[in-house]
């Protein structure tokens, strides 16, 4: 069964694959209206499960989107419907879905459920993003990268905040693509150990740099992502507030930036806190070529994980 789980569970040709379908793809689409259905349709006939346990904008909007435009049809599911693994196992749900539809796209909390869902599902699964990763949007910021820079390989990029499920993404593919990666952050949030130093044991330059203009100073890419977290609780926020205080993304940081370093976020932002309008809205940034770019490389993993 072709699943995508994640970055680093995925062969290097079929990534690179992936992704040269999802720029085919775009560029075939042209500015036709979105709703006008792709000039293939290799999910005519196909039904697609959208599993959503937690809350979404970019994820649902995009997967159905793309399900549409490919052809297929799309079906919206909420955790509190299913009630995932309450009552009915996820082992079952899986079992159950299978003889329905014939992709299941999930976006969770816990990394067991999504490798239950897979376990168990004789249809692909994909990642639409868990607790600890999140492969789909990292996807789609390879993709926008190289729209405007080219390559990444041997690039770096600096990722300013929580070390969090985009970030640990971040890492996967800093294996995957060869590019370095630089972590700028608060002791307490930093990334896994066993991440960072397998890494480094299998080549890649992986820095942990707590002041944050040093770590911009080489990069061609500058990434953060919200403070909070779904799930987090209120008394968390302002602890976790003045922790990441100090490596918001703003025209300071970036002056310290080489000029050609672009700037992402994976969105939503909370404008003024971990990044600034004038950055967010400004030359630099391509948080909404990201944003779009979703839509395609996610259209790409469905035909991959498909065969079609």
């Amino acid at each position: 069964m072709t699943h995508f789980l994640d970055i680093h569970t995925t062969d290097r040709a079929a990534l690179r694959a992936i992704l040269d379908q999802a720029e085919a793809m775009k560029a075939a689409r042209g500015d036709r209206p979105k709703g006008t259905p792709d000039d293939e349709l290799p999910l005519q006939g196909r039904v697609v499960a959208l599993i959503f346990e937690k809350p979404s904008t970019r994820t649902r909007v995009s997967f159905d989107v793309g399900v549409r435009q490919l052809g297929g049809t799309s079906m919206v599911l909420s955790g509190a419907e299913m009630q995932l693994g309450h009552g009915e196992t996820i082992a079952d749900t899986a079992r159950v879905l299978s003889r329905y539809v014939d992709l299941i796209m999930i976006r969770t909390f816990g990394e067991d459920i999504l490798h239950e869902m897979a376990e168990h599902a004789s249809v692909p699964v994909i990642n639409g993003l868990t607790d600890n990763s999140h492969p789909c949007q990292i996807m789609a910021d390879v993709m926008t990268f190289e729209e405007h820079r080219g390559p990444i390989a041997g690039k770096r990029v600096a990722w300013m905040g929580d070390g969090n499920n985009v970030a640990q993404s971040f890492l996967h593919a800093a294996e995957r693509f060869g590019f370095d990666f630089t972590f700028s952050g608060p002791q307490q949030l930093d990334p896994p150990e066993a991440l960072v130093g397998g890494l480094r044991r299998a080549g890649r330059d992986v820095r942990i740099e707590r002041d944050p203009a040093r770590a911009v100073a080489d990069a061609d890419l500058v990434v953060t992502d919200t403070w909070v977290s779904m799930g987090d609780a209120e008394s968390s926020r302002q602890r976790r507030h003045n922790l990441l205080r100090p490596y918001q993304v703003n025209e300071r940081l970036m002056a310290a930036a080489p000029e050609h370093a672009l700037v992402m976020h994976c969105l939503p932002a909370h404008r003024g806190e971990e990044i600034t309008d004038g950055v967010l809205d400004g030359p630099r940034s391509v948080v909404f070529d990201e944003a779009e770019n979703r839509l395609h490389a996610q259209k790409a993993i469905m035909r991959w994980c498909l065969g079609v």
